[in-house]
This record gives structure tokens, sequence and C-alpha cells, in this order.
């Protein structure tokens, strides 16, 4: 089944406001298994919005459009929408009976109320973080057009829990789809040892480069959940064995989740010293549930006095070595680890830029260190190439150290020096 997006709204074009939504919208049309054509974004202009609703609805079974559902004057897609599939307006009962709810004893006003007002024949959405329902239209000939409201807060509710739903029973099947992530090794790299895997129609493999990782997408469709299940548990065995540990889960909300649940499952706490992350690593593992059980400390030693005072590192060091060397790094994960009592200490210094550098030690040159109590592992992170800025250079800082710790937990190799390979 063929789909298009079209993503309505004069401030996307503007540059105003990030298209979020059709990424959101994308994935999950790949995890379903819909071939998503082209993705299209129009102003706030009905003549415009028709003739792209025109020209996808030959093109595509499915069009789903973002945006354009609110009380507004420029809000005008179900207007469009209704033009094209000549399905005229009606208020729908449910959706009035929510926004007077939402309203209370505030006056509605007539544009408010026009949200109500559905396509006649469409398959009402409703909107549980706002007042704008989406709606699913039949435009003739077994196509469909799915309105969805722009806010990515309302969106992505709503796209779970109603239009994801709506299409898995278009489709016929069930989908499962497992998302196999990885760190410290390029998406190109990853395509070529799964190569022998990426040619199947199902299940099917695909790579995508993420967020300094990479992950493989396997996806299945059968009748029924299990069965698409077992069709697909093969193929996630086999992507795990071709790309080795750098594998570090499932399905799972990121390194941090990862680490954080390991930590809790043995009993064992980290404490993090920081000086070019700010403190990123330690919001990481605090963003997770339970991470009090494993974490206490988290300092930002920016400056040498601090590195000195707070966790013990000695001025010859910094006099010798400088702030940003492997054992200026090793110095503050010890401190961290002794100051705290928690049984791993991690440090990390180097050079965020976009100043700062030499050509001795670049911008982008970052140090992580790992300490417990018999052992300290260093990893140097080099500058790869052109520099990608300031928060992807402590991002990708803050990932080695997760990575580090969850090699450490699971008994793996803890490399002294490693760098992502970004081909």
């Amino acid at each position: 089944m063929k789909a298009e997006i079209i993503s309505v709204g004069t401030e996307l074009l503007l540059g105003h406001t990030i298209n979020t939504d059709a990424t959101h919208v994308a994935r999950e049309l790949s995890a379903l298994g819909l071939d998503l054509l082209q993705v299209h974004t129009v102003g706030d202009n009905p003549q415009r919005l028709e003739k792209a609703l025109r020209e996808a609805l030959v093109r595509a079974e499915v069009v789903i459009t973002t945006g354009g559902l609110g009380p507004t004057e420029d809000d005008l897609t179900k207007e469009t929408v209704a033009l094209v599939a000549n399905a005229p307006l009606e208020e729908h009962a449910d959706s009035m009976a929510r926004l007077r709810e939402y309203f209370g004893t505030r006056p509605m006003s007539a544009n408010q109320a026009k949200q109500a007002m559905l396509p006649r024949g469409a398959v009402a959405f409703p909107n549980l973080a706002g007042t704008a329902p989406g709606c699913a239209t039949p435009a003739g000939d077994g196509r469909w057009v799915l309105m969805l409201p722009g806010p990515p807060s309302e969106l992505l509710p709503m796209l779970r829990d109603s239009a994801v739903p709506f299409l898995q029973r278009m489709s016929g099947a069930v989908i499962a789809s497992f998302m196999v992530k990885t760190f410290g090794i390029g998406e190109g790299i990853a395509a070529l040892r799964i190569a022998e895997l990426t040619g199947g129609a199902n299940p099917t493999a695909a790579t995508y480069a993420g967020d300094a990782e990479m992950f493989v997408r396997v996806t299945a469709k059968a009748q029924d959940a299990a069965a698409a299940e077992a069709l697909a548990a093969p193929m996630v065995a086999e992507v795990h064995r071709l790309l080795g540990d750098v594998v570090y889960g499932v399905n799972v909300a990121g390194l941090e989740a990862v680490v954080v649940s390991k930590l809790a499952r043995l009993g064992k706490t980290v404490s993090t010293a920081e000086s070019c992350t700010g403190g990123l690593l330690a919001k990481r593992i605090t963003d997770q549930p339970g991470s009090s059980d494993v974490f206490g400390y988290g300092m930002v030693t920016y400056a040498n006095e601090a590195k000195q005072r707070m966790l013990g590192v000695q001025e010859y060091l910094l006099r010798t070595h400088g702030a940003v060397s492997p054992e200026v790094a090793r110095a503050m994960a010890r401190g961290a680890r002794e100051f705290s009592g928690a049984d791993y200490g991690i440090g990390i210094t180097g050079i965020a830029g976009p100043g700062g550098g030499t050509p001795q030690k670049p911008v982008g040159l970052v140090y992580i260190a790992l300490s417990d109590e018999e052992n300290i592992w260093v990893r140097v992170m080099r500058p790869q190439g052109r520099y990608l800025g300031r928060e992807w250079t402590r991002r990708l800082a803050s990932s080695h150290a997760l990575d580090m710790l969850r090699r450490c937990l699971a008994g793996l190799p803890v490399e002294d020096q490693w760098s992502l390979d970004p081909a």
C-alpha cells in the first residue's frame, strides 16, 4: 500500500517551525510496511493544498495531512479535504461534546466550534491533548485521507492511538517491528555486514543513522502479532550476530536506559565528574526512572580549581599534561568514585568547541575515563572530519561514557582508545 504525507502550514515554508511531524509519521508508515512515496509541504493556501491532495490521491491509497485543523481562519485543511473527497462537513456529535466539556462554562466561539465539523463518512480520531480532532476520510476507490493536528504534543498520541490502529486494520495484517540499537559502528559498515539480510521482502532489515548512533529496523508482516514476531525473531538474532557487541539492545529507549537498568539489577552505583559535557551525562542518567537507586553524585568541574578541590586532581598533572589529557581524565574518574563511594566513577574532559583548540589538541578531542576499584580505562574521542558542533560533540562524549560503562557491566572489552567511524 502506497502513502504520501502533506504537511500544511506557511510557518513550515518560512522556516519558523521545523517539520518534525513528517518524520514521526514517516517512521510509523515504515513500521507498518507502507511504501512512502513523497512528502510535500504546502502553505496555508486552499488552492495549492487542493492541487497537492488531488495529485497525491492519484498516486497513493493513503494520504496523511498534518496541520491546519485549528480554530483560526487559515486552518482550512478539513474544508479542502471535504471538497476533494466530495464529502460535505457535518457536525460530529462526540467531537462537539468533547469541545463543550473542554470549554466548560467559558464561551465557545464559532471558530472553536468548527473544529467539531468533520467530512461526511469520516472516522473521528479524538484529540486527547488539544481541541482539534483528527479523522480518516474516504476519498473514493478505496483511498483515504487521514488528517492529524500539527502540534507534536497532539499529533504523537493521536498517531499512536488512532491513526496507526486504523492503518493496521486497512492493511489486513499485523506488523512486528524491532529496533536493533548500536553504538560504535557507522551506518555504511553496518550495511555491508548485514547486506545478505537487506534484500528480503518479509521480513525486512534496513539501517538508519541516529543521534551519533546507528540502528537496524527489522520488520515482519503476518496475520497476527505472534506470527509476525516469530517471523522477525531469526533475523533480529542474525543482525545481532553479524554486528556483535556494538549492539546494546533491542527496542530499548537508549544507552542511558540500558545502563541504569543494568546497574540496578547488579546493585551497583556510578558517579560522574564532567568538564566539557557540563553535566549532560548526569542529566541523561537522571532522566531515567529509578536512577536515584544507582546515581548519587554528579560533579561539573569545569575549572582547574574545581578539579583540584573537588576531585583531588593534582596540580602537577594539570601543569604537565593540561586539563584535556588522559592523565586528568583518569584522575577525575578516580576522584568521582572515591569522593562518592560509588562502584564506578566516570571522568570527561575535552574541547567541545567551536574555539579553544590547538594543533596538538584540536576541537572535538575528548578523553573519557571509567574507574572501578581495580582498573581505570580511558577512551579518546578524536575529531572525525568536519566539526559538527558543540552539542553534537558533547552528546557523543556522553554516549561514549555510557557505552564504556555498559561494556564493563556486561563483561565486554572496554577499549583504551576508540573513535567513532563516521562511514
